[in-house]
């Protein structure tokens, strides 16, 4: 009998303690995905500074290296301070009746972020912060179609204004509760917030600036590969916070992101280093490093809704597509994008954003990812991926290219022939990256 009556007992306090933590914890903080996006802020604020300043570094020439690295710490510090005043708010706010296009100015300052405020169930602080490094690297990539010749102080100009100009507002379309994401459109973690506003900003930049002193006809070799290879190193490895942390916990969704990101970038270098052993006889390092990058950039907005079969083909046609693309712009239409930004980027953020409205399906087998919303099949996903394609394209393009005429005309874009000749290290800096 007593037996009886503590087995009753217990069952009664288990119920109690049920009922007691579903009631304390399911509006309340997640530990385990709070965690896992501290540490995924970390991981992306490392694929800018020493990431992506070092992969930059080391493909400009030896007189130009250190003005890379500065640009790229410089955009670091400037899009944080943007984003911490009003980024943030325009990115995320309420816009009320305006809220298909921009968020409003309520939270300018962060001045609603309390330490119990909360965005789902991680503190909205983590969140603004994730957000941060992803408004942080973007402009920091379009530094690559620019190297070499523009102004440090344009520079720092016409970054700020895009942030606020380009991509706060399609940050709010897409994540926000702007019009692309009401419409279902699938970019999991920037294909078209990242990749192909830089890429598309980087090619209005290249054409705006024009072409360096000497090319094509000049060979413009990296200064230092190895540099280059650390840097992609650091970039791979970071990817898994860019494209893991946007899950925004730590479940299958963040485990499947980063499974596809590694498969993707994998084939995305043997595809890119294949293509040139082909053509050129012998595999390059700047080729494989490269491939890695557009496999990267192409899974980024397909990473949380295709599976392993799908990555694989996604990386493998970046790997193609981009390599292709780069050999367009540069030799056929004699564009000097310096560092390939858009025809990794933005081809690559095109590519992924449209292969994402197909690889999405859960039926396609092996291929197969994990389906679409309710009410839409391939061929409407497909509709909507490419409304966000060309939106984000026209928009980007348009608004950066009057940016820069309004930079070009304030404080000019370009330096003169005897500094770029010099330099940007010593005409900008009066510094030099080596001195031996």
């Amino acid at each position: 009998m007593l037996s009886r009556y503590r087995q009753l007992v217990a069952v009664a306090f288990a119920i109690l303690a049920a009922t007691f933590s579903t009631q304390v914890f399911a509006d309340e903080l997640n530990a385990a995905n709070t965690s896992w996006i501290l540490t995924s802020t970390a991981l992306v604020l490392f694929m800018t500074i020493p990431g992506l300043s070092l992969f930059y570094g080391g493909l400009v020439r030896s007189k130009n290296v250190l003005s890379v690295l500065m640009q790229c710490f410089a955009i670091t510090c400037l899009a944080s301070i943007i984003w911490f005043a009003f980024g943030y708010s325009l990115a995320f706010g309420d816009g009320g009746s305006m809220n298909a296009w921009i968020g409003n100015l309520d939270n300018i300052l962060m001045g609603n972020i309390k330490e119990d405020s909360m965005a789902g169930d991680i503190p909205e602080s983590v969140f603004a912060l994730f957000q941060m490094t992803f408004a942080v690297i973007t402009p920091a990539l379009i530094v690559g179609a620019f190297a070499e010749r523009m102004r440090f102080s344009a520079m720092l100009l016409f970054s700020a204004l895009w942030l606020i100009a380009v991509y706060s507002p399609i940050t709010h379309w897409v994540w926000g509760g702007g019009w692309l994401g009401e419409m279902g459109l699938l970019d999991f973690a920037g294909g078209t917030v990242v990749h192909i506003t830089a890429g598309v900003a980087a090619l209005v930049a290249a054409l705006v600036l024009g072409n360096r002193k000497g090319f094509p006809q000049q060979a413009m070799p990296p200064h230092n590969l190895t540099m280059t290879v650390t840097g992609a190193g650091m970039l791979w490895v970071g990817w898994f916070g860019f494209n893991g942390g946007s899950a925004l916990a730590a479940n299958g969704d963040a485990g499947m992101a980063m499974l596809v990101t590694h498969i993707s970038a994998a084939a995305g270098s043997l595809a890119w280093m294949t293509m040139e052993w082909v053509k050129h006889g012998k595999p390059s390092v700047l080729g494989i490093v490269t491939g890695m990058v557009a496999g990267l950039g192409t899974i980024t907005p397909a990473s949380g809704f295709v599976g392993p079969g799908g990555a694989l083909l996604i990386g493998l046609s970046a790997g193609v597509i981009c390599y292709y693309a780069t050999q367009a712009i540069k030799q056929r239409w004699k564009i000097d994008d310096s560092l390939d930004v858009f025809p990794v980027h933005g081809v690559g953020g095109i590519l992924g954003t449209l292969l994402a409205g197909i690889f999405a399906s859960d039926a396609l087998g092996v291929f197969s990812g994990q389906g679409y919303n309710e009410g839409m099949n391939m061929a409407s996903q497909v509709q909507v991926q490419i409304v966000g394609i060309v939106a984000t394209f026209v928009y980007t393009a348009i608004v950066t290219f009057v940016l820069l005429k309004l930079v070009d005309a304030m404080l000019g874009l370009r330096i003169d022939d005897e500094n770029e000749t010099m330099g940007l290290d010593l005409a900008e800096h009066d510094e030099r990256g080596y001195d031996l």
